[in-house]
C-alpha cells in the first residue's frame, strides 16, 4: 500500500542490467523537471488567483464587509463594559456608563417598554441583568448629574421586573406546586427559574447592604425576605417535587440518568467517534456510562412531568442555567448575602466622573 505521497502516485520500470544507466538518470531527470515546472504553475495559481478575484471585486463589496455575526457582537459590548477609559491625549473617550445613560440606547434595547419576555434573564436576554448592574452602580455610588435621571429609570425597571416574580401579579404563570414558568410553558423551565432567582438574591443584598429593608410594587410593599422566599424556593423545587425527583444530577437516590450531554453519554473506549457518530449514544435508552455530579437539568414542563430520555431538551445541563444556580446558591448562605458584598472593589477602574480639581487658571490677559 502506498503511503499517498504525490511523487509515489507514478508507476514505476524496472531497468535490467542491460539498460544503460545514464538513460535512465535522464529520463529521471526530465520527470523531476516536469514536476517541478507543474508545481511552480500550481503556485502562482493558488496565490495568484485570491489576489486577481479581490481587485476585480467591485468597489462596493470592497468597502462594506459582511457584517460580524451575534457572538462577535456579543463580545464587543462584553468588552465595551469592561473598557472604562480614562481622558488619552486629552481626548475624553466615551464610556460605558455614558452611552448606557443616553436615551437612544434604552429606547433602541427596549429596556422600558415592559415587555415581560424582557424581564427574564436567559442565554437570549441580557436586558435585567444590565439594568441591575446599572442599579447597583446607582445604590453603591451615586453618580448625580447627568446619569441620575437615566439609572434612576433603569433601577425603577428592575424593582418592577421584581415585582413580576411575584404570584399576586399574575405577569407569568405558575404551576400548582408554586413553580414559575418564565418560559412561558417552553423548555428548560429551570433554567429561567435559577437566573430570576439569582437576580432576586442579588437585588435583595444590594438593597440590604445599603440599610433599605424593602421595596414597592405600585402601592403594596415587599421586605427583602420576599424576594429571598422566592429565590429559595426554586431551589427547594429542584430536590422536592410532584416527580420526586432530584434536577441536580448525582444529588438524592432518584436524578436524571439520561443526562442530554455528549461527554457524559459517550463511554470512555479509547475510540473516536464522529460528530454523525455520536448519535447513536444520543439515541439510546441505556443510562449515561457517566454522571456529570452537580450539573441542573432544564427540568419539568407546566405539569410537573418530566421524561429521563437523550432526547429530551429537558435533560439538557445548560452554561446560563448552571451560572445562575452556583451564583444563587453562594448569595443565598450565611457567608455570602449582604455581608459578602463589595460595594467599591468592582468598580475601581471606574474614572471619576467629576474633576477632581478646579481647572487651572488661564493665563494672563495680553492685548
Amino acid at each position: 500500500m502506498h503511503s499517498g505521497n504525490w511523487w509515489e502516485s507514478g508507476s514505476f520500470e524496472v531497468r535490467g542490467r542491460g539498460d544503460p544507466v545514464g538513460v535512465a538518470n535522464t529520463n529521471s531527470d526530465q520527470k523531476a523537471l516536469k514536476w517541478s515546472l507543474w508545481c511552480i504553475v500550481l503556485g502562482i495559481g493558488v496565490i495568484g488567483l485570491p489576489i486577481i478575484i479581490a481587485n476585480t471585486l467591485p468597489s462596493s463589496l470592497k468597502d462594506h464587509p459582511f457584517p460580524p455575526d451575534s457572538y462577535t457582537l456579543a463580545l464587543h459590548k462584553a468588552n465595551l463594559y469592561h473598557t472604562i477609559t480614562m481622558p488619552r491625549n486629552n481626548i475624553c473617550h466615551p464610556t460605558y456608563i455614558s452611552l448606557a445613560t443616553k436615551p437612544g440606547f434604552s429606547r433602541h434595547s427596549k429596556a422600558f417598554f415592559r415587555i415581560p419576555k424582557l424581564s427574564v434573564p436567559s442565554w437570549d436576554n441580557k436586558l435585567p441583568v444590565a439594568m441591575l448592574m446599572l442599579t447597583r452602580f446607582r445604590m453603591f455610588l451615586s453618580p448625580g448629574y447627568p446619569y441620575e435621571d437615566m439609572l434612576q429609570m433603569y433601577h425603577n425597571t428592575t424593582s418592577l421586573t421584581m415585582c413580576s416574580y411575584f404570584q399576586p401579579f399574575n405577569i407569568f404563570n405558575f404551576t400548582k406546586c408554586g413553580l414559575i414558568m418564565l418560559n412561558q410553558g417552553g423548555p428548560q423551565p429551570l433554567q429561567c427559574a435559577a437566573n430570576a432567582a439569582f437576580l432576586a438574591s442579588l437585588y435583595a443584598d444590594y438593597m440590604d447592604a445599603i440599610g433599605v429593608p424593602g421595596f414597592y410594587c405600585s402601592s403594596n410593599y415587599f421586605s427583602l425576605d420576599h424576594l429571598r422566599e422566592f429565590a429559595t424556593y426554586i431551589y427547594i423545587y429542584i430536590g422536592k417535587n410532584p416527580m420526586k425527583m432530584s434536577y441536580i444530577v448525582g444529588y438524592g437516590k432518584n436524578f436524571p440518568r439520561h443526562v442530554h450531554h455528549r461527554a457524559a453519554s459517550i463511554p470512555n473506549n479509547n475510540k473516536y467517534y464522529s460528530c454523525t457518530g455520536r448519535f447513536k449514544w444520543r439515541d439510546t435508552s441505556n443510562p449515561n456510562p457517566h454522571n456529570i455530579t452537580g450539573a441542573m437539568v432544564g427540568g419539568p414542563d407546566q405539569f410537573h412531568r418530566f421524561k429521563d430520555a437523550h432526547s429530551c431538551y429537558n435533560t439538557e445541563p445548560t452554561l446560563a442555567g448552571n451560572a445562575g444556580l452556583v451564583a444563587a446558591l453562594v448569595s443565598l448562605t450565611k457567608s455570602g448575602g449582604a455581608g459578602g458584598i463589595d460595594k467599591n472593589t468592582m468598580f475601581s477602574a471606574i474614572p471619576p466622573l467629576t474633576p477632581q480639581s478646579p481647572p487651572p487658571p488661564p493665563p494672563p490677559w495680553k492685548p
